[in-house]
């Protein structure tokens, strides 16, 4: 890819990370606190290097592997009109997909490498994208609640340290904006409708309301890397804070569309103005991170299955590439 060919000077001139001298680190530091923008071609820590490849992989991961629970919905759209927007919004995700991962080419890994780390268990994606979509509101929970929660956690990374990273995402947060919308609109139908529609807008709320406050990723006192991300300023705000700040917005948003938020411990602080919530199961989290949620098997199988059926197509575009390239010399 295009990404491969930029120079690595900045990432080079220090050496290995073990030659990386206290004044550079200073240096580097100052131009983070001073919100200046670190380039490709900028020294930088080999730690905030391999911080940025580990978390612009598992995002483009995510946006990849995201198309799944979607795609499952694309023949079994209720109207023309449904079909025509879900998409859409899958091709806006693959799209995603492909901004990331150029973004972190810039950090000088190759795409084949964070694919091949992808295929082989190595890397991880989001949990939510292992549980299944057993109805069409679960396509409007999507939406609503994984997009909506995505839009928290990525519009303060519109403003990441990392410059390639915070300019991929702009547009990646207006398209999750429309995306959330678009979820929104399809529960406020069904709540608008039969009873039998909105009970199934309540059940898809119900099986996706915890696994997306998962998404922001372990409470603080017990993330391994949120604090470094945020002194890095790859991360505006804590878990805890993105978690807090969706979880007050979506259940006003809950209460007009007639639906009740599942949990029992659910109640407004009047004096903080923030709601207190009951304990995440974050035994589950862990278990489905570490393969065993109800469908990651079937997730990676599939992915790996489209690489493989897709081998034909790289290696075409590599021969015309070669082809071309020799007639050019």
């Amino acid at each position: 890819m295009y990404t491969q060919g930029l120079d690595q000077a900045g990432r080079d001139a220090a050496g290995a990370a073990g030659e990386e001298t206290a004044e550079q680190l200073d240096a580097f530091q100052a131009r983070i606190d001073a919100e200046e923008k670190i380039e490709a071609k900028d020294w930088m820590p080999e730690a905030y290097r391999r911080t940025l490849v580990r978390q612009i992989s598992q995002h483009a991961h995510s946006e990849i592997i995201g198309m799944q629970p979607e795609g499952n919905w694309l023949t079994r759209a209720p109207t023309l009109k449904r079909k025509a927007i879900l998409l859409a919004k899958v091709q806006d995700e693959a799209g995603h997909g492909l901004y990331l991962y150029s973004a972190a080419e810039t950090l000088g890994v190759s795409r084949d490498q964070m694919v091949a780390d992808l295929l082989s268990g190595k890397a991880k994606y989001s949990s939510i994208f292992n549980y299944p979509t057993l109805t069409w509101a679960d396509i409007g929970a999507i939406g609503w609640l994984v997009d909506g929660a995505a839009i928290m956690n990525q519009i303060p990374l519109c403003r990441c340290s990392y410059g390639p990273y915070a300019r991929a995402m702009i547009r990646i947060c207006k398209e999750e904006s429309f995306h959330q919308r678009q979820g929104f609109e399809i529960m406020l139908t069904l709540c608008g409708g039969t009873d039998e529609q909105k009970a199934m807008a309540q059940d898809a709320l119900n099986r996706f309301w915890w696994p997306s406050l998962m998404m922001f990723g372990p409470n603080d006192a017990a993330s391994k890397h949120s604090a470094q991300s945020m002194k890095w300023k790859i991360k505006r705000f804590s878990n805890d804070e993105l978690r807090q700040k969706f979880i007050d917005v979506t259940v006003a948003q809950a209460e007009f569309l007639g639906l009740t938020i599942p949990d029992d411990g659910l109640r407004l602080d009047e004096e903080s103005g923030h709601y207190e919530h009951s304990d995440i199961d974050w035994e589950e989290f862990f278990e489905v991170i570490a393969g065993n949620g109800p469908c990651n098997r079937q997730r990676m199988a599939k992915r790996r299955k489209a690489h493989d059926d897709g081998a034909w197509v790289r290696e075409a575009a590599r021969a015309y590439a070669e082809k071309k390239a020799a007639k050019a010399a």
